[in-house]
């Protein structure tokens, strides 16, 4: 089932039913069920007997393989570290948004490849090779599309630019801009919107949530990753960081990087990234936008630090986020980043 902020969404995607293209790129903020959105739309289409507002029955012969994940005429291609799980919570969605779970941080699958490879493609491009089992449209959801390394995007772009007849192909990106341009040139652009603060806010004390408020607030605006934030285990390990951040020039970096070595980088990337936009916002605004709690420590330590040299920081955590998945040495990474941040701030 849709969450409650995509309705909007779904309503102004039914005016392409009638004429359907080849490829639809929907992209968005990361953590508001752009996946999920995906895979409704993929089993509507492929739905017998879909409802007057073009959702899927989920009680046909074509929804029940869908959930199932056996219909022959639908594939769900990702990297291997983020797959696709089914809920059998009826109260819960049938896709948990692959953009916010907690498993791609995990150490279970950090041995598994974060690329979409060529190998998932030759495949694709065999099954689109095929007729239709059921002599309708075949479906093909890739998420996320940046995931795609440079050889399987090139073999993508082949048949994107030759189509198969009755293929649809869906295509769900966080940051379109890491995408080749000669793939997103051949595909309809599809923005989702992000949610608005009341019903984010609504659905998250819904999931028992403590504080729903500053956990969106942390994430961002997005109610999927506040609801990562809100279970991934690491508030002890986030706090103890934000402390150390909220010392300034009193950082010990030394003493507690030996701990976060064995977190996962994107993850005390992105805190290190939030708390410098912050300190940055603070001096500018006045006031942050994601640790609303800090408010009154990010104001103290940010008349000590000049905005251009914070600045600098922000681009280089930002920098280094580009290739967070590659295989760094994690210690040295944030020893080097947290001596950058100490450096910023004056003594009195």
């Amino acid at each position: 089932m849709l969450y409650p902020w995509q309705y909007d969404d779904w309503e102004r995607i039914q005016v392409l039913r009638e004429y359907w293209i080849h490829a639809l790129l929907l992209y968005g903020p990361t953590g508001i069920g752009k996946t999920n959105f995906a895979c409704e739309l993929a089993q509507s289409l492929l739905c017998d007997r879909p409802r007057a507002d073009a959702c899927a029955c989920g009680g046909c012969l074509a929804c029940t393989w869908f959930l199932q994940r056996t219909h022959p005429d639908f594939r769900f291609i990702c990297p291997e570290n983020t797959p696709l799980k089914v809920s059998t919570d009826k109260n819960s969605n049938n896709y948990p948004p692959i953009d916010t779970a907690v498993s791609a941080n995990s150490k279970k699958f950090k041995s598994l490849s974060k690329e979409i490879k060529i190998e998932q493609i030759r495949e694709l491009l065999d099954f689109c090779g095929i007729s239709s089992h059921r002599g309708a449209r075949r479906i093909v959801i890739l998420s996320p599309a940046e995931a795609l390394n440079m050889v399987a995007a090139n073999a993508l772009l082949k048949t994107l630019e030759e189509p198969p007849s009755g293929v649809l192909f869906l295509l769900v990106s966080t940051d379109v801009k890491r995408l080749p341009l000669t793939i997103v040139s051949r595909c309809r652009q599809w923005p989702l919107a992000m949610p608005n603060v009341e019903s984010a806010l609504a659905w998250l004390g819904s999931k028992s949530i403590t504080d729903p408020a500053l956990t969106l607030a942390e994430a961002g605006g997005a109610p999927l990753a506040a609801l990562t934030i809100a279970r991934d285990g690491y508030a002890p390990l986030k706090q103890c960081i934000l402390e150390q951040l909220s010392s300034g020039k009193n950082c010990a970096p030394f003493s507690f990087c030996e701990t976060l070595q064995t977190a996962p980088m994107p993850l005390v990337l992105g805190w290190l990234q939030r708390w410098v936009y912050d300190l940055l916002a603070t001096q500018m605004s006045g006031e942050p936008r994601y640790f609303l709690s800090h408010r009154n420590a990010l104001k103290n330590i940010s008349q000590n630090a000049a905005p251009f040299r914070v600045a600098q920081c922000l681009k280089r955590i930002t920098q280094q986020r580009a290739v967070e998945q590659h295989s760094l040495n994690n210690r040295l990474v944030f020893e080097g980043l947290f001596i950058h941040y100490r450096g910023l701030f004056r003594g009195k």
